[in-house]
């Protein structure tokens, strides 16, 4: 049986997980983890229920075929929401704040009117934000 130090990459290097030496410090992982944690207003549930509708697939750049980034990153999102904070590796912060970048951008880009059934909504909901709430 494999120890949690084990699965979490910390087994002989002290308490934080693989990856961890790669230049961020506390602070750094603290701010990320916040500014994570305000873009992202979809709970791992509705994120997950959202990522099955036809909705949800119906946007977004796959690259020619297949699933589109938006949604291949709202899987990752659903992974990093149940994780706990000193579970996360520097590889998943960087994709954290991939993840912020992408949610203020396209903030900045509402288009004018209701954009309930929108696909700018459906592209920031693959995202983790829903801007409706």
């Amino acid at each position: 049986m494999v120890g949690t130090a084990a699965r979490r990459g910390t087994a002989g290097t002290g308490t934080r997980p693989r990856g961890y030496g790669t230049g961020m410090d506390d602070d750094e992982r603290t701010r990320i983890r916040r500014d994570f944690d305000d873009a992202v207003t979809m709970s791992p549930h509705d994120l997950e229920t959202w990522l099955g509708t036809e909705e949800s697939r119906s946007v977004g750049d796959s690259g020619g075929g297949g699933e589109s980034t938006g949604h291949e990153m709202g899987r990752h999102i659903v992974r990093l929401r149940r994780t706990r904070a000193g579970d996360l590796t520097d590889d998943d912060l960087v994709r954290m704040r991939k993840v912020v970048g992408y949610v203020h951008r396209h903030l900045a880009q509402r288009p004018s009117g209701d954009v309930t059934g929108t696909r700018w909504r459906y592209s920031l909901m693959n995202w983790g934000h829903d801007p409706l709430r």
